[in-house]
Formats: C-alpha cells, sequence, structure tokens
C-alpha cells in the first residue's frame, strides 16, 4: 500500500470454469483491483492461465509462483519475456522453490539447495532479459551445458524491459535475506503484520544492507482472508472460520511432516503447540478436527474479518509493517468484486 492509496491484488481460482474465470477477471477490474496473481500446483499451469488471463484483462498480472525447479531457467526468462511483450509490459515474474512433495513427487527432480538454485535462475533471467550471450557457471546452472555441443545464444526476441520485476516467495530467514537482497518484491504467506518484523526484521535488514542500490525499494505483497460483516461479534466468528479448513490445510498438510513450511512459520509466531496438534490431526485425514484445533488468536490474526472500523485499522497494520500491495482472499463462491470494492474504499 502506497501513500496515494492501496494497491490491491487478487488471486487467480485454478478450478475455476473457463467462463466463470472471464466474469471474474472483468468483475474484479471493474471493482477497483489492480493485480492478479495466477498460482501453481499440479493443476492447470500458470503460463496458460497468465497468457488467458492478459488477453481478458487489462490488469498487471504476476505468476504466484513458478518453481525454479521444474522449468529451466531459460524457459522462465523466456516465458517472463514473451508475458511481458505481449501484454504491453503487465507481467511480473513470481518465483518460488515450492517443496519436496511437488518438486520429487510431481515433476520427479531432486529438491536440492533451493536457496542457491533461485539466486541462480534470477542471474540467468536477467542476462537473458538483457539480451546477452549467455554463458553461465553455477553450482546448479551451467550454461552451455555438456562438452562443447551447445552453443552459447541470446534471446531472439526484444522485451519491452531488460529488467521485468521478479518476486519471490518465501518464509525462513535464509531465503527472507536473499530476498531482500536480489528480489524488486516479496511474496510472504500466513502474513501477521504485528509478528512479521519479530519473525523476519533481522533477515530483512541483512538483506537490505547487501541489496544492489540499482535495485527499487523492496516491494511486499501479502493478504488475507477478507470479510466485511456487521458490527456483531458473531457475524466476524463466522466469517473467521470460514477461513479455518484452508488455513488448516496449510498449516497441517502443506507439506511432509518434516517439510512444512508454513507449520514452521506458525511455529516462529509462537503457536508451537497449537501447529504440532493440527498437522498430527491433519496428516491423520481429521481434517476438520485440525481446523477447529487452530486457536482463534491466531485464526483472527491470519484473517481480516469484522465490522468497517476493524478492517480499516487492520489494513493500516499491514501498511504499517511495510506491505505495498494487499492481496484479497475470498472463499470459492465469495463475491470477490465486492470485496475488492470494500477494501478499495476502507484502505483508501
Amino acid at each position: 500500500m502506497t501513500q496515494g492509496g492501496p494497491e490491491i491484488a487478487v488471486n487467480v481460482d485454478l478450478t475455476a470454469p473457463a467462463a466463470a474465470l472471464r466474469g471474474y477477471l472483468r468483475d474484479v477490474e471493474a471493482a477497483g483491483a489492480d493485480m492478479i496473481w495466477v498460482p501453481e500446483a499440479y493443476g492447470r499451469d500458470a503460463s496458460t492461465v497468465l497468457g488467458y488471463c492478459a488477453a481478458v484483462t487489462g490488469l498487471r498480472l504476476g505468476s504466484a509462483v513458478m518453481n525454479v525447479f521444474s522449468r529451466t531457467p531459460a524457459l522462465l526468462a523466456q516465458t517472463a519475456a514473451s508475458l511481458d511483450e505481449l501484454t504491453g509490459g503487465r507481467f511480473e515474474l513470481g518465483l518460488g522453490a515450492s517443496g519436496p512433495q511437488v518438486v520429487e513427487g510431481w515433476h520427479g527432480l531432486a529438491f536440492e539447495r533451493p536457496l542457491l538454485r533461485t539466486r541462480e535462475v534470477v542471474e540467468v533471467c536477467r542476462r537473458v532479459w538483457r539480451r546477452e550471450v549467455v554463458r553461465y557457471e553455477g553450482e546448479t546452472v551451467r550454461l552451455p551445458y555438456g562438452d562443447g555441443l551447445g552453443k552459447p545464444l541470446k534471446l531472439m526476441t526484444r522485451p519491452v524491459r531488460e529488467d521485468i520485476p521478479i518476486w519471490l516467495a518465501g518464509l525462513g530467514p535464509r531465503n527472507v535475506r536473499m530476498i531482500a537482497e536480489i528480489a524488486h518484491g516479496w511474496l510472504p504467506s500466513l502474513f501477521i503484520p504485528e509478528r512479521a518484523a519479530g519473525v523476519w526484521g533481522a533477515a530483512l535488514a541483512e538483506g537490505g544492507a547487501a541489496r544492489d542500490p540499482g535495485l527499487p525499494p523492496l516491494q511486499v505483497c501479502a493478504g488475507a482472508h477478507v470479510e466485511v460483516t456487521g458490527s456483531g461479534a458473531a457475524a466476524a466468528l463466522e466469517a473467521r472460520d470460514r477461513a479455518r479448513p484452508s488455513l488448516a490445510r496449510y498449516v497441517g498438510g502443506m507439506g511432509a511432516a518434516a517439510a512444512n513450511f508454513y507449520n514452521d512459520l506458525v511455529r516462529r509466531y509462537g503457536f508451537g503447540d497449537a501447529a504440532e496438534t493440527v498437522q498430527r490431526l491433519y496428516l491423520a485425514g481429521r481434517t476438520d478436527a485440525a481446523a477447529d484445533a487452530l486457536p482463534a488468536e491466531l485464526v483472527e490474526a491470519l484473517t481480516v474479518c469484522g465490522p468497517p472500523s476493524y478492517v480499516r485499522d487492520r489494513l493500516a497494520a499491514y501498511r504499517e509493517a511495510g506491505v505495498t500491495i494487499f492481496r484479497v482472499n475470498v472463499n470459492a463462491g465469495s463475491d470477490g468484486a465486492r470485496a475488492v470494492e470494500r477494501i478499495r474504499r476502507l484502505a483508501a
């Protein structure tokens, strides 16, 4: 959120039928959204959906996120350059390491040295966009590859920008330190503004001290499940409860027991016992019980649900924590356009 007014982003539901997605995109654009983020897991691929979104809407578009293992660095750079060119400079590349369940389980690749892989992918992308003849000798990336048959090449087309914004997702201290050093923007998940400085403040400061002076100030896009309710406490509680299944999936089931980065974050927030209980229940198939086991304090902190004055104060807390783009998350079947409209008005 900027001093001149908030930037508002929304996510795309990758399970929505094409007609519903088209209507959603047009509705949220008319309601005042600034940006669309397109996720990717193991359903629709982000590139195809981004192309569809580009044809339907004039909003800025971002990938949230393409992982740095399943595509080569050159292909990531090509995809970003093509999307940026064909949208007239509306695309921003969101990257992340994902995790071993997706990288190893779905793509059949080793989840090794994710931070170094991310750094090297970013370096190669920027060389490609500058239309350099790419020669790169990294530890996870080597261009050309092999014993002399490969030829160093440069991008055939001319991108609209040679410095397409790169956003990186990450939650651990080493990852966040790197993000503050090399990225245009940071995509944190399960962001609690009042606790962010205690969890990430040192990493952001260390990375910022090493930041390339040629880069603009670090942007931060964070969000939450949003519902603006009436004045009664019961309505706010009901709205927060609607976010419990999604939160439980992240805290309890997004990754193996020993490799759930969201669970680790909740522990660092100070909810260690709850994180352990929710994960145990979720991995045992007791998903409803896992959702019920989330402490009310944690659910409130991870959502923005309540009457207008409460929501306005929460949005101010995000701004004070350094968030420059607020992402509005709504449940399936919710009126995303109305949520964007109300957040736009309250945050102005």
